[in-house]
């Protein structure tokens, strides 16, 4: 899986294709085939982002288009003046001159300047667990000032747990979790399937869904054993008939430690209130704190409540904003507004009401863990779902942005002095001229130095890195 150690699986779990199975034996059954599969998408991500072109490539482009007509301008003035001013044989001077000047000022090294970066950085990207779909993404995180994540299977393990269930007093605690699993196995949402297990661990079985809707941000409802179901917030059982208020108190109880919070209604009232707990990930303090220190402004939006979303907060630390309640399309509209007083913003999530939120953002960034939606949506892919992952992804955009201007500065510092120097610019002051053979020689050399600054991207640092681990070690 990419991980330093083998990570255990059970029966229902899914393997991915092309990892390695460590001990024992197991069945599989193939869920995707060819191009549909999860090794053969990593593959196509990581060979589309290594041919595409990142904005500052453009400013190679522009510097092309007019490069061969002022070389060859130069060299034919090189001849010129060569030729009437020159030392004897005046003509063999300004002939090697010329052509010496046409030789040294091959635009290779600029051409592999940005292409050459892109190709190994992408590339050691994919060893770390970063899916880069394109450079244009890779130049945006390097700008990156603000970063919104999301909460459920971003900055939590995104496996949550059932941890508390109180009914109505005329409904039965087993009859209220089999209707609202039912109607939850319908969804994807990380909250939904801890229901669903919840029954599972209590051996029940689930009942036939019909009429099945999920309206994101609020809730889902359908028709589970002939009664009407609806699973949601407060605003979500108000639209079905039904009042809250006998529940909020435990609700609340529950929220003040951090625990997601959703109400069940059944046939047009209030039955309910389920809690689901969510742990943070592992490495969320340690990857929030290290990005903090790298200039970012962190910013929260989620569809849980205010109470659960800022206590989840305070135990991540280093967020400076809690946007809760939010609807997907709210996601996205933040977004657009920081982005409209100038601030460049990358956004993290997980799940399909994220995808508006990470097409919106500058540069959109999806755990691989969660949907095939949201990881369309984005520009990056963290293939561990881990928020270290993103870490090393920022330090990568960094590597490779500095070594592509590296390589650029190095490109038009080569021809600023090679061609004068081709020209003959030093021979009125030290007799020295430029052979062609030399002059060769040194457009050779431009080039490998280029590739070989490039291909310092690929190198890992003695510190190394932990796929779990938030730090990374230096990106050279």
């Amino acid at each position: 899986t990419g991980e330093p150690a083998p990570v255990a699986k059970k029966p229902g779990d899914a393997v991915t294709g092309g990892t390695i199975n460590g001990t024992g034996s197991l069945e599989i059954e193939a869920r995707a085939v060819g191009s549909d599969t999860m090794l053969a998408r990593i593959v196509a991500m990581v060979a589309t982002a290594q041919h595409s072109r990142a904005p500052i490539q453009s400013i190679a482009d522009r510097v092309s288009d007019w490069f061969v007509p002022l070389v060859l301008g130069i060299s034919l003035v090189t001849f010129v003046v060569w030729y009437f001013v020159g030392p004897a044989p005046r003509f063999g001077h300004a002939l090697l001159n010329a052509i010496s000047v046409l030789i040294i000022a091959c635009p290779c090294a600029l051409g592999l300047a940005t292409p050459m970066s892109i190709m190994v950085g992408t590339g050691r990207g994919a060893r770390e667990g970063v899916l880069v779909r394109n450079a244009e993404a890779l130049q945006a995180l390097d700008k990156v000032d603000t970063l919104v994540v999301d909460k459920t299977g971003t900055l939590t393990e995104g496996h949550p747990r059932l941890i508390a269930l109180d009914v109505a007093p005329e409904w039965q605690e087993d009859d209220v979790l089999r209707l609202a699993a039912s109607v939850e196995a319908q969804s994807q949402h990380p909250l939904a399937q801890a229901v669903v297990r919840a029954l599972k661990e209590r051996h029940g079985t689930l009942v036939q869904v019909s009429d099945f809707a999920s309206q994101p941000g609020l809730g889902v409802s359908g028709t589970a054993g002939g009664r009407q179901v609806v699973i949601g917030n407060a605003e979500r059982l108000k639209q079905a008939g039904a009042d809250s208020a006998p529940l909020e108190a435990d609700a609340t109880r529950y929220r003040q430690s951090g625990a997601g919070v959703m109400f069940v209604a059944i046939d047009g009232k209030a039955a309910g209130t389920i809690a689901v707990a969510d742990p943070l990930r592992e490495d969320t303090k340690a990857a929030l704190a290290a990005l903090h220190d790298d200039g970012m402004r962190i910013v929260m939006l989620t569809g849980d409540n205010e109470t659960t979303a800022r206590a989840v907060a305070q135990a991540a630390g280093n967020i400076a904003e809690v946007h809760a309640g939010l609807k997907p399309q709210d996601k996205a509209d933040i977004i657009r507004q920081l982005e409209s007083v100038g601030r460049h913003v990358a956004m993290t999530g997980d799940g399909v009401n994220d995808a508006p939120a990470l097409a919106a953002a500058s540069v959109g960034i999806a755990m691989g863990t969660g949907t095939d939606v949201a990881i369309e949506s984005a520009g990056i892919t963290l293939a561990h779902g881990s928020l270290g992952a993103l870490v090393r992804a920022r330090k990568l955009a960094h590597a490779i942005m500095r070594n592509i201007r590296q390589n650029l500065a190095f490109s038009f510092l080569f021809n600023g002095i090679g061609i004068p120097v081709a020209a003959g610019v030093l021979y009125p002051v030290f007799g020295l001229l430029l052979s062609p053979m030399i002059a060769g020689a040194a457009m050779a050399l431009s080039s490998v130095t280029v590739v070989t600054n490039a291909l310092r991207l690929g190198r890992i640092s003695d510190g190394g890195h932990s796929a779990r681990g938030a730090r990374a070690g230096n990106l050279v």
